[in-house]
């Protein structure tokens, strides 16, 4: 088992959130709509996106901290202190965030605007995956 993986963004989240302060606790509560904008080389994997799809947008978050192991949820300090492996907090080992978004739009082959995503700008993008019941596979 290696110790240190590679992981490549794909592309780039565009969105007002300019600062973390600025961010919601989670997309549905407030979140702007934003653009994802992709790297050239990843045209063919975005080709079957549509407009009302829900998909899953996993991002880097680059500006967490990586030496949190506990946390008050949702930063209220009268909760008491949970493990971060049972929290949504940004802050932890691997920064992974994990979006779900609906596409509103398009611009080109490159730019899927969304709607639910508290991610500020400029957030490295690492993957996206479509949202499946247990009813579907794609």
């Amino acid at each position: 088992m290696s110790d240190c993986y590679e992981v490549k963004p794909i592309g780039v989240v565009s969105s007002p959130l300019l600062r973390l302060e600025q961010a919601p606790k989670q997309g549905s509560e407030g979140a702007p709509e934003a653009w994802l904008v992709f790297r050239p080389e990843f045209e063919a994997g975005l080709a079957d996106l549509r407009v009302d799809d829900e998909i899953l947008v996993l991002t880097w978050l680059d500006r967490a901290g990586r030496d949190t192991l506990t946390v008050h949820p949702r930063g209220d300090r009268s909760v008491p202190l949970r493990g971060v492996f049972s929290t949504r907090s940004p802050n932890r080992p691997n920064p992974v965030g994990i979006h779900r978004v609906r596409i509103v739009g398009r611009d080109g082959p490159l730019k899927l605007r969304v709607c639910d995503l508290e991610a500020v700008d400029a957030t490295p993008i690492i993957d996206v995956k479509p949202v499946v019941d247990r009813t579907q596979e794609r």
